[in-house]
């Protein structure tokens, strides 16, 4: 297929070599002339705009964006409307919330163009050699896309879950879950670190890692932190988040759900930036080890 990519950030550069590397065409956009370069060095076409873009593509257009949540979506999709014409295919694969995905579903409709929302996970590994995808919009263009999609994703890591606004609500859900199974390791962690026994916490990690009931990448992302160094003492334990964690509990708040353990650890991550622990540091190096996420790099003490 040939497709437009605008967002070239840390997803977006190792998901267009993913699909460079499948065979299929793609034309690369980014505010970064630098980051597009990168890209047309993998293979990409380079265009200065999305003008220029959008000319590049014949109907009925694809455009996948790859950009921060929020504002940034909505400037580039007032600059893309007036470019795109009826029959024309949209994907969001960011983290944006599901109600401004309903939103810009109405808005684009109205143009007749198709609005795909994909929930993308799997962190950079994932985004380069196999992600995992949560897909919402019109059934028909999702099937007309899921060759896209396979080339994209791990074997059995993509599906449909329903009209649109579904894929960026599954992946809200899924990073919460995310929030509390990384809250319970730092814990774990924390209660190994003052347990009064000199536990290595790197081998700690690499027997978890097999075949234990708590075995999985994160447990895997943990063991390669602690062989960096296993005091984790790169950084401090500020753990930042990007929004997925506070619309989950409030989602929940609205329609009534007890989600305590989603929410104490959205609370945790907020009081990390006022009281350094060594959960938060395990909590922190794990979002650095599978997203690229900052982390507040640790200072001196007096």
């Amino acid at each position: 297929m040939k497709l437009g990519f605008v967002g070239l950030g840390k997803m977006g550069l190792n998901m267009v070599e993913n699909l460079l590397e499948h065979g299929h065409q793609v034309v690369a956009y980014d505010l970064s002339a630098d980051i597009v370069r990168t890209a047309v060095e993998k293979g990409a076409i380079a265009v200065s705009g999305l003008e220029e873009m959008v000319a590049k593509l014949g109907a009925p257009r694809l455009v996948w964006l790859m950009v921060p949540s929020g504002d940034p979506v909505d400037k580039t999709l007032s600059s893309l409307l007036p470019l795109l014409e009826r029959g024309d295919m949209l994907i969001d694969g960011g983290n944006s919330n599901y109600h401004d995905t309903l939103r810009r579903k109405k808005e684009l409709e109205q143009k007749g163009i198709s609005f795909m929302d994909v929930g993308t996970s799997g962190g950079l590994e994932g985004a380069r050699n196999g992600a995992c995808m949560m897909i919402g919009g019109e059934k028909n263009v999702y099937t007309a896309l899921e060759p896209l999609f396979s080339d994209l994703c791990v074997s059995g890591g993509y599906g449909y879950m329903g009209e649109c606004g579904t894929g960026h609500f599954a992946k809200m859900v899924h990073n919460g879950i995310e929030y509390g199974m990384m809250q319970a390791i730092g814990e774990g962690f924390d209660l190994l670190q003052n347990s009064g026994f000199s536990f290595d916490h790197k081998e700690v990690a690499r027997v978890w890692s097999h075949g234990s009931v708590i075995r999985g990448w994160l447990m895997e992302l943990v063991a390669g932190a602690f062989h960096k160094d296993g005091e984790l003492g790169y950084l401090s334990g500020e753990i930042a988040d990007s929004g997925e964690g506070k619309w989950t509990v409030e989602t929940a708040l609205n329609k009534g759900v007890s989600i305590p353990v989603i929410a104490g650890a959205l609370f945790r991550r907020y009081r990390s930036r006022s009281h350094d622990n060594f959960s938060d540091k395990v909590v922190a190096a794990l979002r650095h080890e599978f997203g690229g996420h900052g982390f507040t790099e640790q200072t001196e003490k007096d």
